[in-house]
């Protein structure tokens, strides 16, 4: 997915944009970059992250780094921030989130033979600078942003660093966040809200989707105003968003509590203790176990200082070899034990496989497992929340292939935790994980969970739905 940070100060805003930017590196895989403008000269530094800290790859870096204004941004594949001339000016560009119809938009910019694209490691073309042609194509910023909101198909969050200011603009239905804070004589946009606290910043307001300001050292200015329709990406509350971190002003932390508490409400199985799969699993663990008040506890202590996030290589092999380095069994939690976790959610499903027998390896009476959202049927084409290249390396998509024949048959059914079929294929993911019993969180308990109205979030990967109104039925 990725994360963006920009600051804008009336003094030197290196070191808040350095800390600023690493409190989003649990969001992104591969690049990280920095650029700051002091007067009309601009500085940039990026780096490979994928086997290192963005901390360490930066810290020379801001030593030699002066300016009052920067923005950075950790990313999942391309080099960023961009520098670019143009008739706007020069201005350094860093994009979130992915860009499904960006072939058809190069098409449409090589047609007027103006335009070129440079080399990315491994083909293709930079979205950053893709989105830099569209912006390019309007004679101002505030007109170019809103070309490209307009004409993206998927989603697309953005920063400029321009001699302005820096400008902030939100996707075009706000599936990824933008924040805004202030601090004394400084003001910042974040993804994550997690990245104030302990910088001095505190939260100004949420940007709506498609909004767009501009931010100075004296303010921050409006300059498109928001749509009426959002879709904010509601794995961010089960997985992917830092517990101490608020979108749409709702606690991360407290929406994963309240989904632990609603599958406990709905279950009846009978355990000694109650786990999360660490990390994203602790937050619904601890609301299952209050809500059914079972003890908590852990019976894998999580190792990372030299491991990356499991997500993160390209290479499945090599994800399975990370998540089971990082997990460090504790038999005396184990053995003897009918242990229940909570997990964010099973996506492959490769390595909770392996998770599990380890369990039984240490003397694991019986393994009970509880998603904290339904089963992903969809692959997600919004935004990058997985690695998957296919909707069949999802564990409920290859069940319904398995059970159909056809990876396409009987969708809304499969969706529908009511139905034969949905029942079905929740049973043959249990057999195949080893698991005494598999529950799923219900879309509606989810949603209750988070606190926004369905129509307000993006639940495609669980019902298949692409801005479903408030009469739309969802599964309660």
């Amino acid at each position: 997915m990725g994360g963006l940070f920009g600051v804008v100060s009336k003094d030197d805003c290196v070191v808040d944009l350095f800390y600023g930017t690493d409190y989003h590196s649990h969001l992104g895989t591969c690049r990280g970059g920095l650029a700051v403008l002091d007067g009309r000269e601009f500085t940039r530094h990026i780096h490979d992250i994928s086997n290192a800290q963005f901390r360490s790859k930066f810290e020379g870096d801001i030593q030699t780094m002066r300016g009052t204004s920067g923005i950075g941004v950790i990313s999942d594949n391309e080099s960023q921030p961009l520098l670019i001339n143009s008739h706007l000016g020069a201005y350094a560009i860093a994009t979130v989130g992915i860009i499904t119809n960006i072939d058809q938009l190069a098409r449409e910019a090589f047609r007027k033979r103006t335009t070129h694209f440079s080399e990315m490691s491994g083909g293709g073309i930079n979205p950053s600078e893709l989105v830099a042609t569209l912006i390019n194509e309007e004679t101002t910023f505030e007109d170019g942003i809103r070309n490209a909101q307009t004409r993206i198909e998927g989603s697309c969050s953005m920063l400029l660093l321009t001699d302005k200011g820096v400008y902030a603009a939100r996707d075009r239905l706000g599936r990824t966040p933008i924040v805004l804070g202030k601090k004394n004589d400084a003001y910042a946009a974040t993804f994550e809200t997690s990245a104030f606290p302990n910088l001095g910043y505190e939260v100004e307001r949420y940007l709506g989707p498609a909004e767009t300001v501009l931010i100075t050292p004296d303010g921050i200015e409006q300059v498109n105003v928001p749509g009426d329709s959002m879709q904010i990406c509601a794995f961010l509350w089960v997985y992917y968003g830092f517990p101490a971190s608020s979108y749409e002003g709702l606690s991360v932390e407290g929406a994963r509590y309240r989904c632990g508490a609603a599958l406990a409400r709905k279950d009846t199985v009978k355990v000694d203790l109650v786990a999360g799969v660490p990390d994203s699993g602790t937050g619904h663990a601890i609301g299952y176990a209050n809500e059914a008040r079972v003890p908590y506890g852990r019976p894998f202590a999580k190792y990372t200082p030299t491991w990356p996030r499991s997500f993160m290589p390209q290479i499945q092999e090599v994800r399975d070899l990370v998540a089971r380095m990082k997990l460090l069994p504790i038999q005396e939690l184990i053995q003897g034990r009918r242990l229940l976790f909570c997990e964010d959610s099973i996506v492959r499903g490769t390595q909770l496989r392996d998770t599990v027998q380890r369990l039984y390896d240490c003397g694991a009476l019986e393994v009970h497992m509880r998603p904290a959202c339904p089963p992903l049927i969809y692959g997600c084409k919004f935004l990058h929340f997985s690695r998957s290249r296919s909707d069949l390396d999802l564990a409920g998509r290859r069940t319904v292939k398995e059970l159909e024949g056809d990876a396409n048959a009987h969708l809304d059914e499969y969706a529908d935790p009511k139905s034969e079929r949905y029942a079905a294929m929740v049973d043959r993911i249990r057999q195949r994980l080893s698991l005494t019993t598999l529950q799923y969180q219900e879309l509606g308990d989810l949603v209750e969970a988070i606190g926004l109205p369905k129509e307000k979030l993006c639940t495609y990967c669980w019902d298949g739905c692409e801005g479903c109104s408030p009469q739309q039925e969802i599964w309660t």
